[in-house]
Order: C-alpha cells, then structure tokens, then sequence
C-alpha cells in the first residue's frame, strides 16, 4: 500500500494513458486532483479504497472513453449527476458507499441518458426513496446491486412499477435493509426477458405473490434469507424457463405444490431451513429431468413417501434431505443415482442397518469440485458398518455416521483410504481398539479424521474443505479401549484429538506432545488414564482446549504450563490465521466441555473457549504458581484431586477467568485477595478444602452470596458465610508460599552477606598483624597489659 499526501500532478503529462488503478493506497483524505479529467484516453480508471475525500470533481465527465469507472469506498460525495452524462462509453459504475447528497437529476442521467451502462452498484450510499420517484427504467442494465441501503416499503413499489423492460437479466438487491411486504415487490412487466431475480438477505415479509407467475422469462429466483411466510404459489408453474429455485431460510410453510415437478428446465431446488410440510411423492418431480440439487434440510414437517420401486427422471448430485421425515429403511431409489457428490440424510429417522450396496453407491469425483460428502448423522441405523463403506469411500472426503447405533469394531481399511478428510463416527456403541491403520491418513500432510467435533449439519460446499485444512481426530462417545495406537503420532498436524468417553487405558503417550505440535484441542475426558501428565504436552504451545478430567492420572501438575501461549491470550490463539481453518471449515462444531460446574455444548462460539481442565484425578503438590500465567483462560477446574499447599497469591493476574473450580482437595492458608480482581468470575468453587481465615472481598465477589462455595473449609469466615471473624485475632497477612520462599531467600542473602563481611574484616586485620612488625608488636603489648590487669 501507497501512501501519499498528494497525488502527482506530473502524471498528467501521460495523455495517452487508458488504464489507472490507485485502489488500496491512502492519499491522506485529500480531493480527488482535477487533473485526472485531462487523461481523456482512460478507458478504466479505479479509485476505489484509496484515502480520497470531498465532492467528486465534475473534470471526470471528460473522460468520454471511460468504460469501468469505481470510485467506491472513500470519504466521497456526489451532489450533482450532470457530469456523468458525458460518460457515454461508460459500462460499470461503481459508486459503493458514496454519499449521494440527494442529487435532483440522480434518475435522469444514471437511468436514462447512459445507455450504455451494463452494472452499476449504489451500496451503501444512503439512498432514500426521493431519489428515485417514478423512475422510468429503460436501459441495458444487466447488474443492478444496491445493498444496505435505507429504501422502506414504499421504495420497491415505485421502482417496479418503473417497467423493468427490455434486456434486463441481472437484478439484485442484495443486503439487509430493503424493507417491505414481498407482494408489492414484484410489479415488474411481462415483457422482462430477465435472467435471474436475486433479493437474497434482506428483511422482505409477506407472501410470494401470484404475480411472480408473470415472469415468464426468468430464469433464476433467489429470495433466500428473507421473512417471507405463506406458501409457494401455484404460479410458479408458468416459469418454464426457471433453472434455479433458491427459497432457503424464510418462514414459508405450507405444502409444496405439485406444479414444481413441471419446472422441466428446474436444475436447482432448495427449500431449505423452512416450515413446509405435507408429503412429498413422486409426482412432485415427474418433470425434473435436469435436476442436479435437490436442498429440503431443516424442513421438520416435511416427510417423503416415495416407493422403493421409483425410478427418478433425474440424475441428482447433491440431495439434502437433513432433519426431514422418511421413517423406513434407507430409500431404495437413491440406488439409482449414479452421479451424487453429496448426499445428507441427517435426522429423518432412518431405521434398520446400513445396506450393503451404500458402498456401491458411484459418487465419483468430479475433479472440478474438492469435496464428497456422506452424512448419515442421527438417524437409528444399527448394526455394523459394513465394509463395503470403502468402497463408496475411495474417493469421498467426508463421512458421518455420528449419533446412531452402529456398533462393532471400526473397519480397518478406513486408514487405507486415499481421499478421507473427515471421520465422523462419535456417540455410537463401536467397540474395540482403533486400528493402527489410521496412522496412515495424514501421511501426506492433508486432514483425516473426526468423529464427533464436526458432527452437526454439514453446510460446507465441496470447494471449501480442501487438503490444506487441518486434520481432526475424535472418536468419542463410543466404547473404543485400549492403548493408543503409536501410528497415531504419524498424524503431526492434528489439530484437534478427542478421544473423550471411551475406555482408553495407558499412560498418556509423550509422543502427542514430542510429534503433534500444532494440537488445538486435547480432550481425554473420562477414560482410565494413568500415570503422571506427560511433561512433553508442554510442546503443543498452541493448545487452547485440554480436558484430561475423570481418568486416573498421578504425579503434579507440570509446571511448564506457561508454555501454553494459546492459552495465555497469545498470538497463537484458534482465532489466528494459520489456525483459522479449524473453524471455517463450515459444519456446525460442538464439542462438550465441563464449564462453570455444569456440562455445556459449546458450537459457534468454540472459538472463544480457552479451558483446562484436570477434574476428578489423582494429582498431588502444590499448583504451580506458573499456572497464573495463563492470563487467557476463561475455565481452570482441578476440582477433586488430591493438591496440597496454598492458591496462588497472584491468582488475580488470571484475569480472563470465568469459571474457577479447586473444591474436595487439601489447600490450606487463607484465600488470597487478588482473587477479587476477577472481574469475570461467574462460577467459584473452593469448597471442600482446609482454607482459614477471613473471606475477601471485592465487586465481582460480592455477587458470589452462595455460601456453599466455601463449604467444608473449617476456619473461613466473614459473609457469605454465617461465622463472624473473631476482631481480636491478628489476621494473617496474606502471605503465601511463595511469598514465604522469598523472606526466605531475603533472610539468607542477608546472613551470607554478614558473615562473608565479617571475614573479610577480620582477615584484613590479620594480614596487617602478620606483615607489620610494628603493629604486631603493639598489638600483643595491648593484649598482654589488658589480660594483666583483669588476673
């Protein structure tokens, strides 16, 4: 990026200059200079981004040759549109967050008098309805974006009872502030050989009108992300040319109607995130012959009844049927689709085992696209996975089977599978150890594995999930036992390992900490670990999330914890680019966590979660001072252990923590006062130990009246709890250990110090006895009269 107060007014000595960029510098909010308006060759000229600001100079309506003209993104205004009247070549116009000073000739030049402008983009540009009263639209427009603008409901009716004739095969209205009931929305002529009708993420209410059937000529409709209820018009049916059907995320309901199935030229049709309802059959697809994408998810009243025996006109590549109702056995007559790349049929209810022939499903690659997704999440297949699935899996990305109940073992040629980017096959009854063979999926550095923290709806497309992404290996909620294989150490750039609420055994391998590096999220939660917590998990400096409560685990806690810079609040954070991806990857994550003394689902907002969690195990000593460190955490749980000693003195300086659980262990010494400095405390728990003393106060810890958190500790006082502390006993100080180690040190450097003085004294006046006679002399003449006079 440039940056420059002005910009040089020798650039206009290159006349025959056709093409200027400036985008992204910064000129200092300086005018936009005039002599921009004597290169009259320019045919493109950007200026988008680039730090200008004032009114912008009528010297461009010089520039006849001009085709793209993007002036958007600055401090700019427009408050007179005669100049660009002169722009007859011009075929983009960009004016994005522009103020647009209610110019009265805004409609005449822009929308009459250049015809041939093709795009034009008003976003952001504090447009009102003045500016376009009875407007009159005959152009070549073929985009026409104006998001985020300030139009109310009776902004649309004006604009489209302007005719929206000739060629106008683009327009959108795209962004979150164009209000107003749908049915005064489209008023648009019949005569409109318009491609595609876009008013996608906006806050539209109403119902669909009927008159949507006069667009004869349409050929996409994306009214997603809207407020619109009803039902679909049977209208719809006179759109014959439609290709693409997009009515996702509004409140429609109703049923759909039958005259969709002779949309012959429909190829893509989502319904989803809807309240339809109703029976869907095989009459509501008897014309879809170019249907490619078939999107109902999230439809719960929706059920499809179709025979087994159906032979579908269509060759389908992605059919989404999540969270709707089938309630059989796996529909037969996907048996016939030869071209899938996705297929979900999360949550309907499927019954019965997995058959055989889902293995000889053919969802080929398509090497255009990345990704093949298999999501049969939460349904109630039982049984074991066939091993036919690696079949169908040779080439697919992604596998869910999470939440059913499958049970067996976990078919070993998994980890023989060339593409597997994800695994998921969490909350299920499998058993067994886990093949070795799974070592081998990151064996090119690309992910592999998950069973549970990608486990929700699946929206990611296929280009999204790519080998770069980071790897994912989480098997829990299964009866998975056993050592963990050490092929598992081959996966070096796993990102997340949970192998929570299984019946592992062992020591924690040292090898997670000496080869998994990039580890974000460690959770063994609830297994039969035993042994010392491995010093080596000290490597993953990344890590953000380690959950190692409920298991056998002995020795201290590792004091180099601080080595944890995630956790510190640290550039090294989930939020962080290289990390990112964990997170973007877009399937609804969730991942269970003990959080302020409950278990909570943690989803979206996993990204913020920074936790450590060591409950329910046998850990002895102190806590580590080094853990205060950890500015960064919002949970730290050591609850039920056996740990000794005092908290921290400096346990304020953790002062991101929200939750803070040390009951049933055995510390002592008083509570320190920093822990008033937590001002996001909202879950404390120090019961059950040998604390003494008076009970700080604070603001955030005023709010904390609950004396059982203080249960069981003897010697405390003050509120919450009913005992008084006795006003005529000195209270301790508030020194802690390792405020004690200190005095200590201080005290022996002390003593070191005098005694290393008194021997340097004395031994110069040795030397001084033993080098000068005359001295010496004196000396024992002194000694002898003195010892003289006292016999």
């Amino acid at each position: 990026m440039l940056e420059a107060n002005v910009l040089n007014s020798s650039l206009a000595e290159l006349s025959q200059l056709s093409y200027m960029d400036l985008s992204g510098n910064y000129f200092g909010a300086r005018p936009i200079p005039d002599f921009i308006g004597s290169l009259t060759q320019l045919r493109y000229l950007n200026l988008s981004s680039a730090g200008f600001s004032g009114i912008i100079p009528q010297s461009i309506g010089n520039l006849s040759n001009l085709v793209v003209l993007d002036i958007s993104y600055g401090f700019l205004v427009v408050d007179d549109f005669t100049w660009f009247s002169s722009l007859l070549s011009l075929k983009s116009l960009d004016l994005n967050h522009v103020w647009i000073d209610k110019p009265p000739n805004l409609q005449k030049v822009l929308l009459s008098m250049i015809s041939s402008l093709q795009e034009l983009s008003l976003s952001g540009c504090r447009l009102s309805n003045s500016h376009f009263h009875r407007m009159h639209l005959e152009l070549n427009i073929t985009t026409f974006h104006h998001s985020n603008t300030l139009f109310s409901r009776q902004f649309v009716p004006r604009y489209q009872v302007l005719s929206v004739e000739a060629v106008v095969s683009f327009v959108q209205f795209y962004g979150r502030e164009v209000h107003g009931a749908f049915n005064q929305c489209i008023r648009m002529s019949a005569s409109c050989s318009g491609g595609t009708e876009s008013i996608y993420g906006n806050k539209l209410v109403g119902e669909i009108p009927t008159s949507l059937g006069r667009l004869a000529a349409l050929r996409e409709l994306n009214l997603g992300w809207n407020e619109l209820k009803g039902s679909i018009p049977m209208s719809i049916r006179n759109l014959l040319l439609l290709q693409k059907l997009d009515l996702h995320s509004n409140l429609l309901n109703g049923r759909i109607p039958f005259s969709l199935g002779q949309l012959s030229n429909l190829e893509i049709l989502s319904l989803a995130f809807n309240w339809f309802q109703g029976i869907i059959t095989e009459k509501h697809f008897t014309n879809t012959s170019m249907l490619t994408t078939l999107d109902a998810l999230s439809n719960y009243r929706l059920s499809f009844k179709i025979s087994p025996n159906w032979k579908p006109p269509f060759q389908i590549s992605s059919l989404r049927l999540g969270s709707c109702k089938i309630e059989s056995e796996f529909p037969e007559w996907i048996r016939a689709q030869t071209s899938l790349e996705y297929l979900d049929l999360s949550n309907p209810s499927i019954s019965g085992p997995l058959p055989d022939w889902v293995g000889d499903l053919p969802l080929q690659p398509n090497y255009s696209r990345v990704l093949d997704i298999l999501h049969l999440k939460n349904n109630h297949f039982n049984g074991s996975i066939p091993d036919s699935m690696c079949n169908v899996t040779s080439y697919i990305m992604v596998v869910n089977l999470s939440r059913n109940m499958l049970s067996g073992t976990l078919p070993d040629c998994f980890g023989n599978l060339q593409n597997l980017k994800v695994l998921i096959v969490s909350s299920n009854r499998l058993s067994g150890v886990i093949p070795s063979s799974l070592g081998n999926l990151d064996k090119d550095g690309t992910a592999r594995i998950d069973s549970r923290f990608i486990d929700s709806e699946i929206f990611a497309e296929p280009s999204e999930i790519t080998s770069a992404d980071p790897p994912f290996a989480t098997l829990d909620h299964n009866s998975f036992h056993g050592e963990l294989p050490k092929t598992l150490a081959n996966c070096t750039r796993l990102a997340l390992l949970n192998l929570g609420e299984n019946r592992f055994f062992g020591n924690i391998p040292k090898w997670i900490g000496e080869n998994i590096t990039f580890l974000n999220i460690l959770r063994l939660h609830k297994n039969s670990f035993t042994g010392p917590v491995p010093v080596e998990l000290c490597e993953c400096s990344k890590l953000q999330i380690m959950d190692l409560g409920e298991n056998k685990l002995t020795g201290t806690i590792p004091r180099c914890f601080q080595n944890f810079s995630a956790m510190t609040g640290g550039k090294t954070r989930l939020m962080s680019s290289e990390n990112y991806n964990l997170f973007t990857i877009k399937f609804e994550q969730s991942l269970s966590l003990v959080m302020k003394g409950v278990l909570l689902e943690y989803t979206e907002n996993l990204r913020y979660v920074v936790n450590l969690d060591h409950y329910s195990n046998k850990l002895v000593g102190e806590i580590p001072k080094e853990l205060v460190l950890l500015s960064g955490l919002l949970g730290l749980n050591l609850s039920k252990n056996h740990l000794t000693g005092r908290i921290p003195d400096r346990i304020g300086d953790m002062n991101s923590l929200e939750s803070l659980d040390l009951s049933i262990n055995h510390l002592s010494g008083i509570i320190p006062q920093s822990l008033s400095a937590l001002t996001f405390l909202s879950h404390l728990n120090l019961s059950h130990n040998n604390l003494s003393g008076k009970i700080p106060t604070g603001s955030q810890l005023q709010t904390l009246t609950d004396p059982s958190i203080y249960a069981a500790n003897n010697e405390l006082c003050s509120s919450p709890l009913p005992i008084n502390c006795n006003h005529d006993e000195v209270p301790e100080t508030g020194r802690n250990a390792e405020e004690d180690e200190d005095d200590d040190g201080d005290e022996k450097i002390w003593i070191y110090g005098a005694t290393c003085g008194f021997t340097t004294g004395f031994m110069g006046i040795v030397g001084i006895l033993v080098l000068k006679n005359r001295w010496r002399l004196v000396f024992f003449n002194f000694v002898e009269y003195y010892i003289g006079k006292k016999l």
